[in-house]
């Protein structure tokens, strides 16, 4: 859900009214910088009492901020376990981020405290965590032998989330609707005019990066159980079949773009809504079945703190539990079998186990539209909410692990492709030295640039510009350093323009961004995803385009079949955050705030998991 930014890994995917605009960026800037990582950069949340037992817990983030209210609570009661009193800081973790941190072994300064117990989304993740530590030879830190032994602290349903008035032109709730229907609509070259809606244009489904998201990997193996025809027992040979490949590909043929969490597409989704465009931006979306509460109660980032700060969307979300079955997140909660939690923080950990098991506790996940850690629901499950506490009527089981493994690494293959033009400041403050890392802010950029580029597939298309109010003397404030092409074409290329970049002059940025999303949009592609990553440290200096309104009404489009989405980088503390937000949610696309620039290698990667 809130947007979250992980380490960069290589080799992750194929071996992650203009008023309006002001409100969400905001938005998005304060989820972004709060869930650094899904939490990658955390602070603690309280100082230790005392000789107490500290339990370091990672939440997935649709759950982060409301553990960390029962936390704050159970702290509050003075609770004792082995003879000690017991303190529970939790820290938000993207799913997928925190099995690949504790696979390739937790580095605090990178990833924040080092957990005890893991609570991701969906026992999935546990059992890639095993298939990942079992193949790089390290010690299991999964106890149990199989997911169910894992005690669960909530549970909630995938769901296909859709717009009311487009479920009910596919027959909702009266007509069952799967993978199967939005596939053939999205096939379909009358799009929605099939249904009497011209108007809608295309099917367009948001859908988020398996590798770090866990509605996306639910999303992944829900398509392929369906594209099977089976409800459990999902085999390698399925997975291989080309009929299901192609089935499954032509699922993510109708994604707009990816992302590491849900927040922007539901927060994109909100904008539109405000605007009075709420059927423009997305057909559908998957999501956890919570996640429609929270998006119907004008509150996508599911933060308690935030729920009723905004007004409720015009055009709300049902919830279309999937004829051909889906999967729950049940939110297992894994004491770690590590050599860092000694038998008083296993204790601790399980008092606060059967604290969050408890009455209260129940109560205020259910209270947030959870169901509880049995799968009972509460009244905020219903109809008039546009969810059914009835359904799911079938509820599907993960695959074997090796299975698992095998659906998780197909989707590289299968994603849609990218389009994608980096534009790079490299205005005089780039030059900036950063202590602590005894580099200039350039440096740092440039090193993870490079680092970055493996996380795309060879037949990505990338291309490079740079930016300042003095590039080599030209008249125009940024130039073309590499053409759009494969990346299997340019690699080599693409890494050497940007080790040789070097900063001068001041920061064009209205003027860039404009010039930038007009020259992708002269050769779009309708087959990618068209998109732009926006990377500066700083304000727009460049007198001759002052005009940001102006630049905001060029950048939000009418025609979805044909946006260019502008994907923005807040790099440093002279950034202009606010401003690039709203550039970036004009776009429909998302804000990153890499404040830290040591922090940029994790920016650029979740940058790169929209693609």
């Amino acid at each position: 859900m809130a947007a979250s930014i992980v380490r960069a890994v290589p080799n992750t995917r194929s071996r992650a009214p203009i008023v309006v605009a002001v409100v969400v960026g905001v938005v998005l800037i304060a989820i972004v910088r709060s869930q650094l990582g899904g939490g990658d950069t955390p602070k603690k949340v309280t100082t230790p009492r005392g000789d107490c037992t500290v339990v370091n817990l990672a939440a997935s983030s649709e759950k982060a901020a409301l553990l960390k209210t029962i936390a704050t609570d159970y702290n509050a009661g003075n609770h004792t376990a082995a003879g000690a009193c017991v303190q529970v800081d939790v820290v938000s973790k993207a799913s997928g981020g925190a099995a690949e941190a504790l696979a390739r072994g937790w580095d605090e300064a990178v990833d924040g405290p080092r957990p005890d117990v893991w609570s991701p989304a969906s026992s999935s993740w546990a059992v890639i965590l095993r298939q990942r530590t079992s193949a790089r030879d390290k010690p299991d830190l999964v106890p149990g032998d199989k997911p169910s032994d894992l005690p669960s602290v909530a549970q909630t349903p995938l769901v296909l989330a859709m717009p009311k008035p487009m479920a009910e032109a596919l027959g909702y709730p009266a007509k069952p609707v799967g993978f199967g229907d939005l596939l053939a609509l999205s096939r379909d070259p009358a799009g929605w005019g099939r249904h009497g809606h011209p108007e809608w244009g295309a099917f367009r489904l948001g859908k988020t990066n398996p590798n770090f998201s866990t509605s996306g990997l639910n999303a992944t193996i829900g398509a392929y159980f369906a594209a099977t025809g089976v409800s459990s027992d999902l085999t390698a040979a399925n997975v291989a079949d080309p009929k299901t490949v192609a089935y499954v590909k032509g699922v993510e043929a109708s994604v707009v773009h990816y992302g590491d969490t849900t927040l922007t597409f539901l927060s994109n989704l909100q904008a539109a809504d405000d605007r009075g465009q709420g059927l423009s931006y997305i057909s559908a979306c998957t999501i956890e079945e919570k996640s429609v509460w929270d998006y119907n109660e004008g509150n996508p980032t599911g933060d308690p703190k935030t729920l009723g700060k905004h007004r409720k969307p015009g055009v709300p979300l049902v919830a279309i539990y999937p004829k051909e079955g889906t999967l729950f997140s049940d939110n297992p909660y894994v004491v770690l079998q590590a050599p860092w939690v000694d038998d008083a923080k296993r204790a601790a950990a399980a008092d606060f186990l059967t604290y969050l098991q408890g009455d209260k506790p129940q109560q205020r996940f259910k209270d947030a539209a959870f169901r509880d850690y049995k799968g009972r629901a509460s009244d905020k499950v219903s109809a008039k909410n546009g969810m059914d506490p009835s359904q799911p009527r079938l509820r599907l089981s993960p695959p074997a692990p090796a299975v698992l493994d095998l659906v998780q690494k197909s989707w590289d293959s299968l994603r849609k492709r990218a389009r994608v033009l980096e534009v790079i400041d490299v205005s005089g403050s780039m030059g900036e030295g950063v202590a602590k890392a005894g580099r200039t802010k350039l440096d740092l950029a440039k090193e993870a640039a490079v680092r970055a580029l493996s996380q795309y597939s060879p037949d990505d298309e990338v291309g490079l510009w740079v930016f300042s109010s003095n590039v080599n003397g030209r008249p125009a404030p940024y130039v073309e350093l590499v053409p759009i092409a494969p990346v299997r074409q340019n690699l080599a290329e693409l890494s050497k323009r940007i080790n040789s970049l070097v900063p001068n002059g001041g920061t064009a940025l209205y003027a860039t961004a404009r010039a930038s999303v007009s020259f992708v949009k002269q050769s779009f592609d309708p087959q990618r995803i068209n998109a732009v990553i926006f990377l500066t440290d700083g304000k727009n200096e460049y007198q001759p385009d002052t005009n940001l309104d102006s630049l905001l009404r060029d950048l939000v489009t009418e025609d979805e079949s044909t946006a260019v989405r502008v994907f923005t980088i807040g790099y440093g503390d002279d950034a202009d955050l606010p401003t690039l937000s709203r550039i970036a949610a004009a776009s429909r696309g998302a804000s990153y705030d890499a404040s830290d620039p040591a922090s940029i290698d994790k920016v650029f990667t979740a940058v790169i998991s929209n693609f």
